[in-house]
C-alpha cells in the first residue's frame, strides 16, 4: 500500500497537467525515498541526534513543479493525554488561491497498555466540490501477555449514495515461537462476486536473527488460482543490519515467469555508512531482469543506484543531496548516467525549522534542468545535541 505521506503525488497527476517527463520526476523520486515528497519528514527524522520538544506542530511546504500549477500540503500533529492527531491537507492552486482537495486525518488512541486503536478518515470532494467523507480505515491492535500480538484493519470506502461500504479487511498475527524466531501470517479479504470480503491474499512471514548481528526475514505471499487453491506467487527475502550500526541490507525478490516457474526478478543491496565526520552516505543498487529498452535475457542486470548523502553542522543545519542514476532506455548497453539530482538544506530557530528541497531534470539534450522546488515552514521546535567526535590521532 502507499503511504499516506505521497499523497499529494498520486492527486497531482488528476490535478496538474503534467507532461510526461514531469511524470518521471514523481516516479523517480518515489523510488529515492518513500516519504521524500515533504522536506518535514526529510529532515526532520534523519537525525539520531535530534529530538522533538514541543508535541503540537504545524508544518506548510509550498510544491511548485514547471509547467503545472502550485501545490500546497498542510500538516499538524497535536497530543493530548491519551490521543494523538495528525491532519494533512493537500491545496491546488486554482482561480488565483489554494483550494481544498483532499484532507487525511489519523487518530491514534491507546486504550490501555496493550491496546492501540487508529482510525484515519480521507476526505474529498463530490460533484458539486463539497467536502465529503470518502474513506476509513480503522485499526485495532492487541499485544497479548505472551507478546504476541493481533491486528485487525477495516477499509471502507463511500459509495455513489456517500454511505460507507467495506472494500478490504486485514487480519495480522505475529507469533513468537522461540529462539529468537518470530513469525507473522496476514490474510487480505477483499469483495467476492457474492458481496462480501472473502480471503484474497495470504501473506506468511518468518523473522530471525542471522550472523553479524543482523535480522534475516522472508515473506511469502501466496493468491488463490482460478481452482480456489493457494498458491505461491512471490517471495521476498532480506536481511536487515540493527539500526544502530552500519552495514548492508539486502532484499531479493522471486516472482512467476510466463510459464509459472518461481525465479529471482529483482535483488536490491543497500549500503550505509558514516565517516569521523559526521557525514552519512547510503548506497542503493538495484538489480532486475527487466531492463528498458531490451528483452528479458534471463540474468539480473544493474538498473539504477541512488546515493544519498547526509552532512549536518554544529548548529543543527543539515544539508542533503540525492543522486539517482538510471539505465538509458535509447542506449541500455551504455550503463547506467545521472537522470535526478536532489539537493536539501534545513536550518532549525528557536521558533522551528525552514526547509528547502530542488529537484533537476535530465533533458533530452543531456542538461539538468530545475523541475521542481519545495519549500517548508514549521513551528516543530528540535532540540539539537551536539555529538562530540573524538580527535584525530597524529
Amino acid at each position: 500500500m502507499r503511504p499516506d505521506c505521497c499523497v499529494g503525488r498520486e492527486l497531482t497527476y488528476g490535478g496538474f497537467r503534467a507532461s510526461s517527463a514531469i511524470r518521471l520526476v514523481h516516479l523517480l523520486l518515489l523510488a529515492i525515498s518513500t516519504c521524500s515528497c515533504f522536506a518535514l519528514r526529510l529532515f526532520a527524522q534523519t537525525s539520531d541526534s535530534r529530538s522533538v520538544e514541543n508535541k503540537s506542530w504545524t508544518a506548510t511546504t509550498d510544491w511548485k513543479i514547471k509547467d503545472a500549477n502550485p501545490t500546497r500540503i498542510v500538516e499538524s500533529h497535536s497530543q493530548s493525554g491519551n490521543r494523538t492527531l495528525d491532519k494533512q491537507s493537500v491545496q491546488f492552486w486554482i482561480d488565483g488561491s489554494f483550494q481544498f482537495n483532499e484532507d487525511i486525518e489519523k487518530e491514534t488512541l491507546q486504550l490501555d497498555a496493550n491496546t492501540v486503536r487508529i482510525t484515519k478518515r480521507k476526505f474529498g470532494q463530490d460533484g458539486n466540490g463539497r467536502k465529503t467523507l470518502a474513506q476509513v480505515t480503522e485499526e485495532e491492535k492487541n499485544i497479548l501477555p505472551s507478546g504476541d500480538s493481533n491486528i485487525v484493519r477495516l477499509t471502507s470506502s463511500s459509495d455513489l449514495n456517500g454511505a460507507l461500504q467495506p472494500v478490504q479487511r486485514e487480519i495480522v498475527q505475529t507469533n513468537h515461537i522461540g529462539n529468537g524466531v518470530e513469525e507473522a501470517n496476514t490474510t487480505v479479504l477483499l469483495p467476492s462476486i457474492y458481496g462480501d470480503l472473502a480471503p484474497a491474499i495470504k501473506m506468511h512471514e518468518l523473522r530471525k536473527r542471522g550472523p553479524n548481528d543482523t535480522i534475516e526475514s522472508q515473506i511469502t505471499t501466496l493468491l488463490l488460482d482460478g481452482s480456489g487453491n493457494w498458491q505461491v506467487s512471490q517471495i521476498r527475502q532480506s536481511t536487515i543490519p540493527q539500526p544502530s550500526k552500519n552495514g548492508s541490507t539486502e532484499e531479493r525478490v522471486f516472482g512467476l515467469d510466463s510459464q509459472g516457474k518461481l525465479g529471482e526478478v529483482s535483488h536490491v543491496v543497500s549500503k550505509e555508512s558514516e565517516s569521523t565526520s559526521g557525514e552519512k552516505r547510503s548506497v542503493v543498487e538495484t538489480y532486475s531482469i527487466d531492463v528498458p529498452g531490451t528483452t528479458r535475457d534471463g540474468s539480473l542486470h544493474l538498473v539504477e543506484r541512488k546515493t544519498s548523502t547526509e552532512r549536518s553542522s554544529s548548529t543543527g543545519e543539515q544539508a542533503t543531496e540525492q543522486r539517482v542514476e538510471k539505465t538509458n532506455p535509447g542506449d541500455p548497453g551504455s550503463g547506467l548516467r545521472v537522470s535526478v539530482l536532489v539537493d536539501g538544506r534545513m536550518v532549525p530557530a528557536p521558533s522551528g525549522f525552514q526547509a528547502k528541497k530542488t529537484v533537476r531534470l535530465r533533458d533530452l539534450n543531456g542538461n539538468f534542468e530545475v523541475v521542481e522546488v519545495d519549500t517548508t515552514k514549521s513551528d516543530k521546535v528540535l532540540t539539537i545535541q551536539v555529538q562530540q567526535t573524538p580527535a584525530e590521532k597524529p
